[in-house]
């Protein structure tokens, strides 16, 4: 287990909010703000190996590159009327990953739904 204390467990827990939030905001600033949390993740993922918070971590980071080859796939099969879907799904999947990840983070667990 990793020797944090708690000021820097809770430093880390207000890095990993910054990043759902930056996920949320993601729906008025398209993939901007995705981009900037997954670069937090990126930055910051090796101070919290083995603490409970890496399975938000890693939970965040897989949100992001999940979401981004949606838009992507959506992006490209627009034209088709196939696209539509895709970015619905798309979003409704990038809700469900921040509202788990921000619950399962205020009650102060892992996630375990990995």
């Amino acid at each position: 287990m990793n020797n944090l204390s708690n000021e820097e467990l809770q430093a880390l827990k207000r890095v990993t909010a910054t990043v759902y939030l930056c996920q949320a905001l993601s729906f008025i600033f398209a993939t901007l703000p995705l981009l900037v949390g997954l670069a937090f993740n990126l930055y910051r993922r090796k101070e919290v190996q083995e603490t409970w918070l890496e399975s938000h971590f890693k939970w965040q980071i897989k949100t992001c590159w999940v979401t981004l080859l949606g838009i992507l796939i959506s992006a490209i099969t627009f034209g088709t009327g196939i696209g539509i879907f895709t970015l619905f799904t798309t979003i409704l999947w990038l809700v469900y990953r921040i509202t788990i990840g921000w619950l399962s983070l205020t009650d102060g667990e892992p996630i375990n739904k990995m």
